[in-house]
């Protein structure tokens, strides 16, 4: 069924709107839209669903947001595949990989050609070449007296003495980050991390995320690094300021996020309700269908 248009099974239309849920992961492709569900990848390309041929649904996806039809794409088996062509075809791109599962795929901000992957119980993965080979860059975070598995990885540019690159990780014991130095693991502060790094001084009070929660899923549009969303158990959390302050934009959970990277206030995300759009950063949303026709 490569190329044909598809009701997927599971996906019950009401109306207007695609009942979808669950969803893996989605992602920009352009202006496409991706979702890796259990009956496969699926790309829509404004009007219609259609089937990718017949991978199995990868449990990660990464886009290049200056060069449509690259994708990247991870499964729970280690595997991880590259497409030049929109997901028509695929090819290895885990060189050097230990096979552990892909948990979380991101392009380098500022950076074409730097792809990050954390695995499960090992670390931090880079690929300086699109992927042709890999290198071990960083261990697990230690939180809360134990590591933990990063669930989700993005790249965040943003100018706070450390080089200004930034790897934020989500993981069960919260939100974490490293600066592409790969010198420490840290908190997200106010203001100039080298010098309170350094200083030693308690980091300045902020909005935080909830304690206790694990951060499941962080989005953002590489041009628009100061806005980051977060998947948590009690809903979709949103910072403006390159995650130093939190507030929830929704209480709906989500299984899946992707921020447009041509702008920064269209969000998708799967879940419970099924999938569903926002164009104003997260704060109202509508069905994907009616969205579509707006």
């Amino acid at each position: 069924m490569l190329g044909a248009t598809i009701l997927v099974p599971g996906f019950a239309r009401s109306g207007p709107s695609l009942a979808f849920d669950p969803a893996f992961a989605l992602a920009f492709d352009g202006s496409a839209i991706l979702a890796a569900t259990p009956d496969g990848l699926l790309r829509h390309d404004g009007e219609s669903w259609t089937k990718l041929g017949d991978v199995e649904p990868p449990n990660t996806l990464s886009t290049h947001p200056s060069r449509p039809g690259v994708i990247y794409a991870g499964w729970q088996d280690g595997s991880l595949r590259r497409s030049d062509d929109s997901g028509e075809s695929w090819t290895a791109a885990d060189a050097g990989l230990p096979g552990a599962s892909i948990l979380s795929l991101t392009m380098a901000a500022q950076s074409s050609g730097i792809l990050y992957a954390s695995l499960e119980g090992d670390g931090l993965w880079r690929s300086e070449d699109d992927g042709e080979t890999w290198n071990f860059v960083m261990d697990r975070p230690y939180l809360d007296g134990a590591e933990h598995d990063v669930l989700s990885l993005v790249s965040v540019a943003n100018e706070t003495g450390m080089g200004g690159i930034w790897l934020y990780a989500g993981t069960r014991a919260g939100l974490t980050r490293v600066p592409d130095c790969f010198c420490r693991w840290q908190d997200v502060v106010a203001g100039d991390a080298m010098d309170a790094l350094v200083a030693g001084n308690a980091p300045t009070e902020a909005a935080a995320l909830p304690a206790g929660e694990p951060v499941e899923i962080l989005a953002l549009a590489p041009d628009a690094p100061e806005r980051i969303l977060a998947a948590l158990p009690s809903g979709l959390w949103l910072s403006t300021d390159a995650g130093v302050n939190w507030a929830q934009v929704t209480p709906d959970p989500a299984t899946a996020l992707a921020v447009d990277p041509a702008d920064p206030l269209h969000v998708i995300a799967a879940g419970p309700s099924g999938l569903r759009a926002s164009r104003d950063g997260g704060t109202i949303w509508t069905s994907f269908d009616q969205s579509q026709d707006s």
